[in-house]
């Protein structure tokens, strides 16, 4: 028998990337799969597509969460694994950053984390049980230029991350967050598109850019970080710990 057979996994921002591969190897592995995001059309083709169920939320919105949790525990039952996946990244100087980007990046990539967390604390609790994984980035073990925002944020998700593990690690709840580097999804094309924009390089030439930084010479693959995750929910003492899938940058 599979640790994931009977056991629900929710992934925000599951409609799409990283998101997607991690609910698919999830379902793969014999979890039931319930995939939370803004788009429903989306949702509900990559749900049909792998054998998962969906709902429609927002993630900074804790109506919409409470309800699209609600539904999520009505259809498939109590959360046993949850994935913080949903985030966003846009980069600017911080001297012409918008107060509305600030406030926008912490709501998405920090705030989210919390909203959901907090949707299935009680349950886990009440169980003895539960994984929670956050899908956080490189960018929350050291600072990059231009993404201010969007690095305190994921700074915020593994204090948050390492908090948690130390006040549920006699719970029965293991926190970890993985990081992965640059990535090979539609947040890397539009970084590539700007940069091709800004700086009139080639494709291959922004790529080359972005990928110095990865000692592998490469992008990150979805399935990669995937891997990472539905390995982490099997694992009982692993707690409190970043996972970086970065080719050896970070180390």
């Amino acid at each position: 028998m599979s640790f994931f057979d009977g056991r629900h996994a929710v992934v925000t921002g599951g409609g799409s990337g990283i998101g997607a591969a991690i609910a698919t190897s999830l379902v793969d592995a014999g979890a039931s799969v319930t995939i939370i995001g803004r788009n429903a059309a989306r949702l509900n083709g990559v749900a049909d597509l792998i054998g998962a169920a969906s709902q429609v939320a927002d993630v900074t919105d804790r109506e919409q969460v409470a309800a699209a949790f609600a539904g999520a525990e009505a259809e498939n039952g109590k959360v046993d694994i949850l994935v913080n996946n949903a985030g966003a990244a846009e980069a600017v100087p911080f001297a012409k950053m918008r107060d509305e980007l600030w406030d926008n990046m912490i709501a998405v990539n920090l705030t989210g984390v919390y909203n959901c967390t907090r949707a299935v604390t009680a349950s886990m609790l009440a169980a003895g049980a539960g994984r929670i994984i956050n899908v956080a980035s490189t960018a929350a073990l050291t600072g990059y230029a231009y993404v201010t925002a969007y690095s305190a944020a994921k700074h915020g998700v593994l204090g948050l991350t390492r908090s948690l593990a130390l006040e549920f690690a006699t719970k029965g709840i293991t926190v970890n967050a993985v990081c992965p580097g640059y990535t090979n999804t539609e947040i890397i094309d539009s970084a590539l598109q700007k940069i091709m924009t800004s700086t009139g390089r080639t494709r291959e030439q922004a790529l080359a850019d972005i990928v110095q930084s990865n000692p592998q010479g490469r992008l990150v693959e979805p399935q990669e970080v995937a891997d990472t995750v539905t390995w982490l929910c099997q694992q009982e003492s692993i707690t409190g710990q970043a996972i970086a899938i970065d080719g050896g940058e970070t180390t």
